[in-house]
């Protein structure tokens, strides 16, 4: 079933228009379990919501998701997905 879903989520990167954010997670397998998972949500979330799909756009989703999380856990495993989209997301020139 894991297998399945990151095979899923794996399939939801090649949507990303950042190919070195997208190359990141799908290098990542096992390690970046939750986080895949996570950004996996936020994509469909997104893209289901008719959205232009762009970092910003999944950086102000995840922002989102830690301002109304109350499981501790789930916030850290957001905010490290944050943290991963962040870092990969070039600054305005």
């Amino acid at each position: 079933m894991l297998q399945a879903m990151l095979q899923q989520s794996s399939d939801l990167f090649e949507t990303l228009p950042d190919t070195a954010l997208s190359a990141y997670f799908r290098n990542a397998g096992d390690v970046l379990a939750d986080e895949s998972a996570v950004l996996g949500v936020v994509v469909r979330s997104i893209l289901a919501s008719g959205g232009h799909l762009n970092n910003k756009a999944i950086i102000l989703h995840l922002i989102q998701a830690i301002e109304t999380t109350d499981d501790v856990v789930k916030s850290d495993i957001i905010r490290k997905t944050l943290e991963i989209v962040v870092d990969h997301t070039m600054d305005d020139i």
